[in-house]
């Protein structure tokens, strides 16, 4: 939870800073038509290689500050995209992991293992983490390799990658679990 905090956190920084540069060019751009407008009211031409280059300072300025308000709008839609489905993705992976555990049979104790276990974490951390033997913790995952039909740690983790990728998420596939 700390880690997607902070990634929001830099994400609002990101952002902000960017807005920040989008005003202070609108700003330059502001400036440099105002300076354009108030030399062709003193008199001056365009075709003043000054005043030009003033006017295409100008020009450039507005397209920079148009691309980038697109780029952040399309930015931050992106960012809601990605947030929305990694909300979903954990959503999901909830509700695969129940299923596959409630069809397991598995103890409550087998199940804080299994989610440990596709946490990441060893028997030896799982036994810390527990406050149980390392030998205790070995039986359960055992168990339910057993109960889970695979043949170890990586086995058991790839059954819910596979899941998740398959994208079928229907009531229709709890019955098609292994």
């Amino acid at each position: 939870m700390r880690r997607s905090k902070r990634s929001l956190d830099a994400t609002g920084k990101r952002t902000t800073v960017l807005a920040g540069i989008i005003i202070m060019q609108a700003l330059c751009a502001l400036f440099f038509i105002g300076d354009v407008i108030a030399d062709v009211r003193d008199g001056e031409h365009l075709d003043d290689l000054h005043l030009g280059l003033e006017a295409f300072a100008a020009i450039a300025l507005i397209a920079g500050v148009l691309f980038l308000m697109l780029e952040l709008r399309r930015l931050l839609m992106r960012m809601g995209d990605m947030d929305t489905g990694l909300k979903v993705a954990r959503g999901q992976m909830a509700e695969v992991m129940n299923r596959f555990f409630d069809e397991w049979n598995l103890t409550q104790a087998e199940r804080d293992v299994a989610l440990m276990i596709l946490k990441g974490l060893d028997n030896e951390a799982i036994a810390q983490v527990r406050s149980t033997a390392p030998g205790t913790v070995r039986a359960q995952t055992t168990s339910i390799y057993s109960k889970s039909n695979t043949q170890g740690r990586s086995q058991f983790v790839s059954l819910f990658v596979e899941e998740l990728m398959s994208g079928d998420f229907s009531p229709d596939a709890a019955d098609d679990c292994p």
